[in-house]
């Protein structure tokens, strides 16, 4: 069985973003490592060049969060680094030790934890675990918007070579 994604989710937001820019630049650490595991989902999952597109794209403003195909590549993604439980709902141990591994995550982790706790609950009554996570990462990068913690562009595509 697939585990859904969080970090997640971990990617991309506009310039102008309110908030804590500690936490956004450690939010693009994480996203940026995050990425790095859809390299091993693309062939495993059969991932289309769209798909792919749309994980890259993800934090941008103009980009909607609506796909079920990238639901199962968050899944996937997280599976890489045990961030959900067997029944694909966060796995709260994990992810903050996760989110904390990354420079200023010890200040990102209890604020991410609880936006994609929150969003999960949210969608808990769906039964399809990529569909779940689709909206969930959606509400999440809503939030994390909201938060100041969603990462800049700039800060994602500067940290990638490091990961």
């Amino acid at each position: 069985m697939m585990v859904s994604w969080l970090p997640w989710l971990l990617l991309v937001v506009a310039a102008s973003v309110k908030g804590d820019a500690v936490q956004s630049e450690s939010m693009g650490h994480v996203t940026a490592h995050f990425g790095k595991a859809l390299a091993k989902c693309r062939e495993e999952l059969g991932l289309t060049p769209e798909i792919l597109d749309e994980f890259q794209n993800f934090w941008r403003e103009d980009f909607e969060v609506v796909h079920r195909e990238l639901g199962c590549a968050l899944i996937c993604m997280s599976n890489n680094f045990e961030l959900y439980n067997d029944d694909v709902r966060i796995h709260h141990d994990n992810m903050h030790d996760y989110i904390k591994s990354f420079p200023k995550g010890e200040e990102l982790s209890p604020k991410m934890v609880e936006l994609l706790h929150n969003c999960e609950k949210q969608f808990d009554d769906i039964v399809d675990d990529c569909d779940r996570v689709v909206k969930m990462a959606a509400c999440f990068k809503r939030d994390a918007k909201a938060a100041g913690i969603a990462p800049e562009v700039a800060m994602i595509e500067a940290v990638m070579e490091k990961y």
